[in-house]
């Protein structure tokens, strides 16, 4: 059995972004659509781990694709849990990064409107794994990252196996281009459908 990928979104984002769609899409036209999940995460990153290792729980054989804080989260995962996973953007120290906009927030997707506040950037602080193993993840970053510096990505995950573009940009527009190593590190079938 194929195994299950578990989608990651980022900061503000939602199942419904465009990458997040790709894949689904991507994978249902080939019947695989079941073996996709991308959960709404709560703004709490303590919850937002909860609910990802309850996920890894029920799907042991997962594999886990993570945009920007998604990234981030995707690595205290498959640290913690033993698993590969597709890094996009990832955030090297979102503790850091979302000191700036500690107040009020509005999901892009959803509408929601939120307080992150200080104690949110204490959880992310919380969940940092010490040291990545290169070898579980493939890391693909935008040297047009409006948002990241991406030599942190480089950086942090060195060794692993890397896809970096240039110019593009945080949200990663041309990430249809990818699918195919995506999906190949990932051990789901990349042929077309019948």
């Amino acid at each position: 059995m194929q195994p299950m990928l578990i989608y990651i979104h980022g900061f503000n984002s939602s199942p419904a972004s465009y990458k997040a769609r790709l894949l689904h899409d991507w994978l249902t036209a080939r019947g695989l659509g079941e073996r996709f999940i991308a959960p709404a995460l709560p703004h709490s990153p303590e919850a937002a781990a909860a609910l990802l290792a309850e996920l890894v729980g029920k799907h042991p054989q997962c594999v886990l694709v993570g945009s920007s804080l998604g990234g981030y989260y995707a690595t205290c995962c498959a640290e913690r849990h033993g698993l590969r996973a597709v890094l996009v953007n990832p955030a090297v120290r979102p503790y850091e990064l979302l000191a700036s906009v500690v107040g009020p927030q509005q999901n892009i997707y959803t509408g929601e409107r939120y307080e992150f506040t200080t104690e949110h950037l204490a959880q992310l602080r919380a969940l940092e794994v010490a040291a990545v193993s290169s070898a579980r993840y493939l890391l693909m970053v935008t040297t047009g990252d409006e948002v990241l510096d991406y030599r942190q990505a480089l950086a942090r995950y060195r060794g692993a196996r890397q896809i970096t573009v240039d110019g593009s940009d945080h949200g990663f527009a041309d990430f249809a281009r990818y699918l195919e190593p995506v999906l190949e590190f990932c051990a789901l079938s990349t042929e077309s459908p019948g």
